[in-house]
C-alpha cells in the first residue's frame, strides 16, 4: 500500500505553482496590449456597442444627399472615352453610304458623254444598285409583270460573268463588289424604260427601237466607267459588247 500511495503522489505532483500562474497572466495581458484593444475585447466578455447618430457618421466636407453621389465634372471632362465619341464618323459613312458619291455616279450614268471619275467609280457602293434593282422590279410589277426573281438572278449571274471577263482583260484586276456597283448604277436607264412601259406598250417597231437605244445607253455608260476605273484605254467596245448582252436581257423583260 505504501508503494501505491507513493506512486499516486509522484503521478499527481507538478512543478506548476502560483507564481507561474501570475506570470502567464502577465504575459497574456502583454500580448493583449500588443495586438490592440480589439483582441482584449474578443478574449473577454463582449460588450454592447452604443448606437451612434447618423449625423456623426457624415463628414463636414460632404454636402450632398444620401444615396446620391456627387457629380465629378473634372473626371468626365478628362475622360478619353467622351472625346472618342465626338471623333467617330457618322453612321452612314461607316455603312459606306455617301449621298454625294451616289449623286455623282447617277449623273455620270445619265450623261454618257461625261467623263467618269475613276476614284469614285472604283468603290463598292451597293446602296444605289440595290435601290435601282428594287425600283426596276416595282415598275415591272406595276406593268403587270412579277419578275423580281429574274431581275435578281440575272443581275448576280451577269456580275459574275463581267467580273471574270474584266479580270482576264485588265492587269490590275477588279473586285466583285465594284463590278456589281457599276452594273447596278448603269441599270438606271432600264428603270426609265420600264417606267415608260407602264403607260404605253413597247411591243412594236417603235418599242423595239426604243429598247435598243436604252440598251446602248446602259452599255456605253458601263463601259465608260470600267475603262476609267481600270485604266483600260482603247478597249471600250470590247467591254461594251458583253454589257449590251446583259442589259438586253433586262430589255426583254421590260418589252415582253
Amino acid at each position: 500500500m505504501s508503494n501505491v500511495g507513493q506512486l499516486e503522489t509522484d503521478f499527481y505532483q507538478s512543478n506548476y505553482t502560483i507564481d507561474n500562474q501570475e506570470q502567464s497572466y502577465n504575459d497574456a495581458s502583454a500580448y493583449g496590449d500588443l495586438y490592440g484593444p480589439g483582441e482584449q475585447q474578443a478574449s473577454g466578455q463582449s460588450q454592447p456597442t452604443p448606437l451612434v447618430p447618423l449625423e456623426m457618421l457624415t463628414t463636414a466636407s460632404y454636402s450632398g444627399l444620401l444615396f446620391q453621389p456627387a457629380s465629378n465634372s473634372e473626371y468626365y471632362s478628362q475622360s478619353p472615352y467622351i472625346d472618342s465619341f465626338d471623333e467617330e464618323p457618322p453612321l452612314l459613312e461607316e455603312l459606306g453610304i455617301n449621298f454625294d458619291h451616289i449623286w455623282q455616279k447617277t449623273l455620270t450614268v445619265l450623261n454618257p458623254m461625261k467623263p467618269a471619275d475613276g476614284s469614285i467609280m472604283n468603290e463598292m457602293d451597293l446602296a444605289g444598285p440595290v435601290l435601282f434593282c428594287v425600283t426596276l422590279g416595282a415598275t415591272l410589277l406595276l406593268a403587270g409583270k412579277v419578275q423580281f426573281g429574274y431581275v435578281y438572278g440575272m443581275s448576280a449571274i451577269g456580275c459574275l460573268g463581267i467580273h471574270a471577263l474584266l479580270n482576264l482583260m485588265s492587269a490590275a484586276g477588279v473586285s466583285y463588289g465594284c463590278v456589281a456597283s457599276v452594273l447596278g448604277y448603269c441599270l438606271l436607264p432600264m428603270v426609265i424604260l420600264s417606267s415608260c412601259a407602264i403607260f404605253c406598250s413597247l411591243q412594236g417597231i417603235t418599242g423595239t427601237l426604243t429598247a435598243l437605244v436604252f440598251i446602248g445607253w446602259c452599255s456605253l455608260s458601263a463601259s465608260k466607267i470600267f475603262i476609267s476605273a481600270l485604266d483600260m484605254k482603247g478597249q471600250q467596245l470590247l467591254i461594251a459588247y458583253p454589257c449590251a448582252l446583259l442589259y438586253g436581257l433586262f430589255a426583254l423583260l421590260t418589252v415582253f
